[in-house]
């Protein structure tokens, strides 16, 4: 298995020795309990790679904490937001930059957690555990099932993320969705199938489980990868994409300033 490395810089040495910003990890949320233990598991995770650095959650919808109550018990500190989503959809384009822009806190907003080769080195991982074959036969092939957006840039990001997927396994990897666009993961499963694959499986592109993720392996005709879940590789890019923040982003929003 291929692991991917990438080298930040520590959050002290990113703030040029100043105290490091909170890192606030922004989930979804979900009706599925079992999504914000997995949440807060993964969250353990940082935290132990990153001993000092205060690490917070805050949810879009559904669960508790949401994001606008974290970033009021912030104060007026410094936070890094780093959504726990895997494409440039609507919630990383408006929904978190606008509850952001209204905090007191001085804030700044991360990438989304994908397209990333670490975020494939966790799908490739999953799809081990399920029983995907240290190599490919040539009737194998993959749908990587994510949760969809009409916004073309999140497509964007998962077909690449798919082209990497491919190169990994050394076999094809189609994109689909759960909603909100298309092809759905059944169409995905018969256009190959069609193709004369005989092996297709389901690779999760989900941060926990929840329904999309349940109701995407159900339609499996062979394996299912679980959820990215708490898988190493995920803890690292949250990491990542908090440190790329701090050393390339703009400067932090503050209550009342527009969103471009």
């Amino acid at each position: 298995m291929t692991v991917t490395t990438v080298t930040g810089s520590t959050s002290t040495a990113a703030t040029g020795g100043a105290p490091a910003p909170a890192l606030v990890v922004v989930a979804h949320g979900s009706r599925d309990p079992r999504a914000l233990s997995t949440v807060r598991a993964l969250l353990d995770r940082v935290r132990a790679l990153r001993p000092g650095l205060p690490v917070h959650l805050g949810h879009i919808e559904l669960n508790a904490p949401l994001l606008p109550d974290t970033l009021a018990a912030l104060g007026d500190g410094a936070a890094v937001l780093v959504p726990l989503l895997l494409g440039r959809g609507h919630h990383v384009k408006r929904d978190i930059p606008e509850t952001a822009a209204a905090a007191p806190a001085h804030t700044r907003v991360a990438a989304p957690l994908g397209p990333h080769p670490l975020l494939v080195d966790a799908l490739h991982a999953r799809l081990l555990e399920a029983g995907w074959p240290a190599r490919a036969e040539p009737d194998d092939a993959v749908v990587l099932a994510a949760a969809g957006s009409r916004d073309p840039q999140s497509g964007a990001g998962t077909a690449r993320t798919a082209a990497l997927l491919s190169a990994r396994l050394a076999a094809p990897v189609v994109p689909a969705y759960a909603s909100a666009a298309s092809p759905t993961v059944p169409e995905a499963i018969r256009a190959l199938t069609a193709r004369g694959y005989r092996r297709v499986a389901v690779a999760s592109c989900f941060t926990a489980p929840g329904r999309f993720a349940t109701e995407c392996a159900a339609a499996a005709p062979w394996i299912a990868s679980a959820p990215l879940g708490t898988h190493p590789a995920m803890a690292r890019l949250l990491l990542h994409r908090y440190d790329e923040e701090l050393r390339t982003g703009r400067a932090p929003r503050r209550r009342a300033v527009a969103v471009p």
